[in-house]
């Protein structure tokens, strides 16, 4: 017998681990992951910042806990991948979401600029990918792995915004989304990945106060996003209703990308 759309987007028994958790889009998310049944593991590096957003969680009803790591750094990931598994069980949906960015002209971008944002945005990903596929997916041929990238990582920028390692590194992103997805179907996991437009940050901000709110009132919706605007794409690639897609990015811009071509 096929089950219900319910039944199908329920996460209850699941426990999810989301990096960059404690505020902003990777709170959303986790929001979303525990809305729907899923026990909530959120990392970042500031112990404050976690306190407060799993308390938030919390007071929603949903079982939120927090390590506090760095994912630019291995011993952290390495860390972090312990902690979640000695205190949680085994960890079924991954979400790698901790980012960085660094405005700087082409000719100019500090070296050791372009190195953080790298570590980061993408060799951290592979990293905390590889210890919790190894540690908890593999073996269980089972899990689901949702790469945070942009529709930066789609394209070029006006020349006035200079994020040339931040879309490098967020192109990265998505062919390490379709490899890992090709490498992984075999053992059930699979792997996706949300290209998010503009969403209220201190970065988004920033970038907008340099290219204009024109840019974001051209696209077809003509707005930002908000704190539900990527609710519905992860609870779609965590749980079961998604259970055929794999290696596969989705914009959730307003429609931006459709007109400069991603």
């Amino acid at each position: 017998m096929t089950r219900t759309v319910q039944q199908l987007f329920d996460l209850s028994g699941k426990t999810a681990l989301v990096t960059g958790g404690s505020r902003g889009l990777g709170l959303q998310m986790a929001q979303a992951l525990g809305e729907a049944g899923a026990r909530i593991m959120l990392t970042s590096r500031k112990a404050a910042d976690l306190e407060q957003a799993v308390a938030t969680l919390q007071d929603q009803g949903i079982d939120a806990r927090w390590i506090a790591a760095d994912c630019a750094k291995e011993a952290d990931i390495q860390r972090l991948t312990d902690e979640t598994l000695e205190r949680m069980g085994d960890i079924d949906i991954l979400v790698n979401n901790a980012g960085a960015s660094w405005g700087a002209p082409a000719e100019d971008h500090p070296i050791e600029a372009w190195d953080k944002v790298m570590n980061l945005n993408i060799r951290g990903y592979f990293l905390l990918s590889q210890a919790v596929g190894k540690r908890s997916m593999i073996g269980r041929k089972s899990g689901s792995i949702i790469n945070l990238a942009s529709i930066a990582g789609l394209g070029g920028n006006p020349v006035e915004m200079q994020t040339i390692a931040y879309n490098t590194s967020k192109g990265a992103v998505l062919n390490f989304t379709r490899a890992l997805a090709g490498e992984w179907g075999r053992y059930g996991i699979r792997v996706n990945t949300i290209c998010p437009g503009f969403f209220p940050s201190k970065m988004a901000n920033g970038l907008l106060e340099v290219i204009g709110p024109k840019l974001v009132e051209g696209t077809p919706l003509g707005r930002l996003g908000d704190d539900e605007g990527l609710k519905g794409l992860t609870l779609l690639f965590a749980s079961d209703a998604g259970k055929h897609i794999t290696g596969q990015h989705m914009a959730v811009d307003g429609g931006m990308s459709a007109l400069i071509g991603g």
